[in-house]
């Protein structure tokens, strides 16, 4: 396993760690974010509903390194779940906030399956030129932590695509 791999995976279940903390709900997922710079330093972290009900896990963590000055265009965003590319709410999703903020690299586990939205968050970033990493073999963590609205669909979309 190359470095960057174990840093990776190293990450990213400090993320699905996160998620453990979302307060549970029963229209949306809980969802844990660590955003790390080159270094490999962590930079912020975030969880669904940790400020907010309606804010995603990758909002918080995104909204605490801009408020600590953080230039996140060298940063890796690692994420329990992939990031949405849609919302039921009026908020803006998450790969806009991505792009918008100009992270590089994101690194997630788990497909987010269409139980509330179609939201295609892998296919939006890969198309915008972000570098995107998937750990299926992680991923039965997030199911467990989301099993109250996962039930039998966790597994239709889980590395479907996936490196």
């Amino acid at each position: 396993m190359s470095s960057v791999e174990a840093r990776d995976r190293a990450w990213l279940r400090e993320a699905v760690e996160l998620s453990r903390s979302a307060p549970p709900s029963d229209r949306a997922f809980s969802v844990g974010c660590a955003i790390v710079d080159a270094e490999g330093r962590c930079v912020a972290t975030g969880y669904s509903r940790e400020n907010d009900d309606l804010v995603h896990a990758e909002e918080v963590a995104i909204e605490k390194a801009e408020a600590a000055g953080v230039d996140l265009r060298a940063c890796t965003l690692y994420s329990s779940l992939e990031p949405c590319g849609a919302r039921l709410s009026p908020r803006r999703s998450c790969v806009t906030r991505i792009l918008e903020v100009g992270i590089p690299r994101v690194v997630f586990a788990f497909a987010e399956p269409a139980l509330f939205v179609e939201a295609h968050g892998e296919r939006l970033l890969r198309a915008a030129g972000v570098e995107v990493r998937a750990f299926p073999e992680l991923a039965d963590e997030v199911v467990a932590i989301n099993a109250h609205l996962l039930g039998p669909v966790a597994t239709r979309r889980n590395g479907s695509e996936h490196v």
